[in-house]
């Protein structure tokens, strides 16, 4: 597996990003009965800068789409994990776009990555490598 750079993934890829993101906003503040007026002010910006923002289109950041989620009580793995899909070119599970709940699959994803990190480390030292320590 390789890392992708900006360049790579091309402007089409992030375009879809946000608009995937902004439809989630859009779902989750339709749900939580929130206006645009009344997002906009909970994360400092106008009522039209979030209609383009659910549009997909105009100037916000990956930043300013995380503000929104936290301000409608949702961590950013709740829009990472569909970012990850698109970046994966897998399709996203339908089952998950029906879930408003992602906080147990968060901590699970983070003990994952946890455990695949320590397996690792156990790898690297049982070679007789130098094990990775905390700065």
């Amino acid at each position: 597996m390789t890392l992708q750079s900006p360049h790579e993934i091309g402007a089409d890829l992030f375009a879809s990003i946000k608009e995937l993101s902004g439809k989630l906003i859009e779902r989750w503040r339709r749900g939580d009965r929130i206006s645009q007026r009344g997002l906009g002010k909970a994360v400092g910006r106008t009522e039209r800068w979030i209609r383009e923002l659910e549009g997909g289109a105009g100037t916000a950041s990956l930043e300013d789409h995380i503000r929104c989620a936290h301000a409608l009580r949702r961590t950013a793995s709740h829009l990472f994990i569909f970012l990850f899909t698109v970046e994966q070119k897998m399709a996203i599970p339908h089952e998950l776009l029906l879930q408003d709940d992602l906080w147990e699959l968060e901590r699970d994803i983070i003990d994952i990555v946890s455990r695949h990190q320590a397996a690792a480390v156990a790898r690297l030292a049982s070679r007789g490598g130098t094990t990775l320590r905390p700065a």
